[in-house]
């Protein structure tokens, strides 16, 4: 399998960019409050597609973004609320003579605006990808000087997401240089998701709330449950490390504006238990959910664990609380997130590779979120709860006691009252 960190994320290279052009950036972003401001009623709650990086890095065409599409209504993600086909990097060719961005000739030899119109016939709609640098993490152009030029061509072309990197910005202020490209989405007329992928490098998560509907919170994320990958060049974080890069940030997450862990390596080579827990982890972070796996030949253990839609529903509730770490013993962790309606979501976590024997008793802990005002004390109100991955069912009126695997996750519903 390809990764964004194997093959060329040189995040320190490519020191093509003069001080002027500098000094320019960060003069019109601080323009700041007299731009336009991101779409509104887009990410509502967080963002769910795909995206072509994860598992064929460059080698893509439009023959496989359509036949990704076809896959994602067949399969049944469609149905259950992934909606966006995004194309990463290496889709671009050259710019033309009054330096308009052209799909690669060879492997989009239709154009991108057939490619949409075909997306969006099957009632899914299409992203694309860029860079605020004058080149992007392949070497392919970037938007550097040409963000309101290349704003106004993905309108034309009907791109519904864009995905904007940041390889090739020595010297660049990642605030103004991502306001600027927010501000082209804007003024281009047509509503579009807006992903900031700067890797965390500059705390989006304290101002691109206004110009961004999510952006990245670590460095890319590596196909592995809990390992770290340094090539050289860059960093691969695998989904423990994410999720516990996420200390802190909970407050700056809700409808639209998320914090992303990145894509989905679910169906990518970790076991089955690992991917129900990847699943089940970005669900209760309230993160966007973008898979990176081969739609089109995944198994079916695969398919039932991306279509399972009360996971799903659990990070898609209008709310968009994401959860909040209640519990740590040892290797078990347990999330909380407060839903919509009076319910919770719980997670328990096994983080060990030995199975972990949990015994949680209710009654002996007060589920509070000072984010969200909530509270329920278990001794005053039992609720029900169900397994969303196992379908078993209880009530908080007795502990709970199972075996959880390595690995792996119980994840809990909580309705109530069960009973007076």
């Amino acid at each position: 399998m390809k990764t964004k960190h194997m093959t060329h994320k040189p995040l320190f290279t490519r020191w093509v960019m003069t001080a002027a052009a500098a000094a320019l950036t960060l003069f019109v972003g601080a323009a700041g409050n007299c731009w336009a401001q991101k779409a509104e009623g887009v990410a509502s709650t967080p963002q769910m597609g795909w995206n072509s990086w994860n598992k064929f890095a460059c080698e893509i065409d439009e023959r496989m973004i359509r036949e990704t599409a076809d896959a994602m209504v067949k399969s049944g993600l469609k149905d259950v609320g992934f909606q966006y086909v995004n194309i990463d990097d290496c889709w671009q060719g050259q710019r033309d003579a009054d330096g308009n961005i052209q799909p690669d000739a060879k492997h989009f030899p239709s154009g991108m605006k057939a490619l949409a119109d075909y997306v969006h016939g099957k009632g899914l709609k299409l992203g694309i990808y860029s860079d605020a640098g004058a080149t992007t993490c392949d070497g392919r152009p970037g938007s550097r000087g040409h963000e309101y030029q290349d704003a106004r061509t993905y309108a034309r072309w009907g791109i519904d997401y864009v995905k904007y990197d940041w390889c090739d910005t020595p010297g660049m202020n990642a605030e103004p240089a991502y306001t600027t490209m927010s501000d082209a989405i804007a003024k281009s007329g047509r509503p579009m998701v807006f992903s900031v992928c700067e890797w965390g490098m500059s705390k989006p998560w304290e101002w691109a709330g206004k110009v961004a509907h999510s952006w990245r919170t670590t460095p890319d994320i590596y196909n592995c449950f809990d390992c770290e990958y340094s090539p050289g060049f860059s960093t691969g974080l695998g989904v423990l490390r994410v999720l516990d890069k996420q200390a802190g940030l909970r407050k700056f997450a809700g409808p639209g504006h998320w914090n992303d862990m990145d894509m989905l390596e679910v169906g990518n080579g970790m076991s089955e238990d690992e991917d129900r827990a990847h699943l089940s982890i970005w669900a209760m972070m309230a993160s966007p959910l973008i898979l990176g796996n081969d739609v089109r030949s995944m198994s079916e253990s695969t398919r039932r664990i991306l279509t399972n839609r009360g996971v799903i529903a659990v990070n898609q509730d209008k709310l968009g609380v994401q959860a909040l770490r209640v519990l740590a013993d040892g290797p078990l962790e347990v999330y909380a997130k407060p839903l919509d309606g009076g319910q919770w979501a719980l997670m328990f976590l096994n983080r060990s590779n030995q199975p972990a024997d949990v015994h949680h008793d209710w009654k002996k802990q007060v589920l509070t979120d000072d984010l969200s005002k909530r509270s329920v004390d278990f001794k005053q109100t039992v609720y029900r709860w169900s397994d969303l991955w196992s379908k078993k069912t209880g009530d908080t009126s007795a502990s709970l006691d199972a075996r959880l695997a390595p690995h792996s996750v119980f994840m809990l519903l909580l309705s109530g009252p069960a009973k007076p």
